[in-house]
């Protein structure tokens, strides 16, 4: 037997597992807790255990829109994608931050459940929603080296897995792009963000992260993948340690984006 053929058999012993598993436990949707039955009236939304209902509700990132870190700009008639005010005074050193959606209502809710309600079970819900943006986002791009942004070995001891990366695996695995989750490495335990002003957070994170295999990433196109952008502070520093190691570009993504 190849390896190939013996990974399809997995592949299709594991679909029959769950599909058993279904019938003795009928899904829920995690977010408003009804039963996956298009009988019952709630049908889910492909390869994830979100109902349609619940991931209609997901608030997705329209035009116009900032070019470099994705921020929904007013409309108007003649409105268009361009940069924003703040990456026209300061422009990262990432070339773009993009996202499928607005970190407000379900959305929140589904990230908070799946990073602080420690319910790794939804990287595969999310995962599929990231990839299938990536997927179009992407359409055109060569290859990229996917990287997700890496926690403190204090933080990672604290919450039990790193987010980004359980969201990047998803990534790599569907668009067939190399992944490398060690060569990155945030080399300083820092305060959560969400509870820190502007200035505050780009001081927290300043020169917290390093590269410590630059052969890996030099010359390389990398994909930063996080969960959630909020001023890009963090996307931004690690733009910063991947371009010192010599990386030719950086380019983010994130499920989901404040709208500040």
């Amino acid at each position: 037997r190849s390896p190939r053929g013996i990974q399809k058999d997995m592949r299709r012993q594991g679909i029959l597992k769950k599909e058993l598993l279904d019938i003795i436990y009928p899904p829920r949707c995690p977010l408003c807790d009804g039963f996956l039955d298009s009988s019952a009236g709630l049908e889910r939304l492909e390869k994830t255990d979100f109902c349609m209902n619940c991931a209609g509700k997901f608030k997705a990132i329209a035009e116009p829109h900032c070019n470099v870190c994705w921020i929904p700009l007013k409309r108007s008639p003649e409105a268009s994608n361009r940069l924003c005010g703040v990456c026209i005074k300061n422009r990262p050193l990432y070339s773009v931050a993009a996202a499928p959606y607005i970190y407000e209502g379900l959305i929140s809710e589904a990230v908070q459940q799946f990073k602080y309600g420690k319910k790794t079970h939804m990287a595969d819900s999310l995962g599929w929603l990231l990839a299938s943006f990536a997927r179009t986002w992407l359409a055109n791009a060569e290859k990229l080296l996917t990287m997700p942004v890496p926690l403190h070995s204090k933080r990672l001891r604290e919450r039990g897995f790193n987010q980004s990366l359980l969201l990047a695996s998803h990534v790599a695995r569907e668009l067939g792009f190399e992944m490398d989750y060690l060569s990155l490495r945030r080399t300083r335990h820092t305060s959560p963000q969400m509870t820190l002003g502007m200035e505050e957070r780009r001081l927290n994170v300043r020169r917290a992260f390093t590269v410590v295999s630059p052969e890996k990433i030099k010359d390389k196109r990398v994909l930063l993948i996080d969960d959630v952008a909020t001023t890009g502070t963090t996307l931004n520093e690690c733009a910063f340690a991947l371009k010192k190691a010599g990386a030719l570009d950086v380019l983010c993504l994130t499920l989901a984006k404040a709208d500040l």
